[in-house]
């Protein structure tokens, strides 16, 4: 079964998030914030990690780096979720190695196609 870690300070969002996820058949991990979200991928190894960029502690962007840095992580598709919508923010967000970029308020249903449009570019 394909795994989605997401991380999200905003319990709400991170349910939603979850709730749509599971629905559509993926296993879902989630985390509160950067640190349990780069903990959680050390374990579980996820395919796709859904990270919030403004995150207490780690950022969502720190996390993203410590995945690429990593060979054993590196392969983990990263979508940054975040209410950053300025051009630079999502040029940096793609220069750091993101696989795709969301803004905030977003569809859930948009989110779950990107997370399988993701899922199938690695695969291909």
């Amino acid at each position: 079964m394909t795994t989605v870690l997401v991380a999200d300070d905003d319990r709400d969002i991170r349910d939603l998030v979850a709730f749509k996820l599971e629905a559509a058949g993926f296993d879902v991990l989630v985390a509160g914030d950067g640190d349990q979200a780069l903990s959680t991928a050390l374990e579980s190894r996820p395919d796709v990690a859904v990270l919030d960029v403004m995150m207490p502690g780690m950022s969502g962007m720190q996390v993203l780096q410590q995945l690429r840095a990593r060979p054993d992580l590196s392969t983990i598709r990263v979508i940054l979720l975040t209410a950053k919508a300025q051009e630079a923010d999502v040029e940096s967000g793609f220069s750091m190695g993101a696989d795709d970029y969301v803004v905030k308020p977003f569809s859930p249903r948009e989110l779950l196609s990107r997370v399988q449009a993701v899922l199938a570019r690695s695969t291909s």
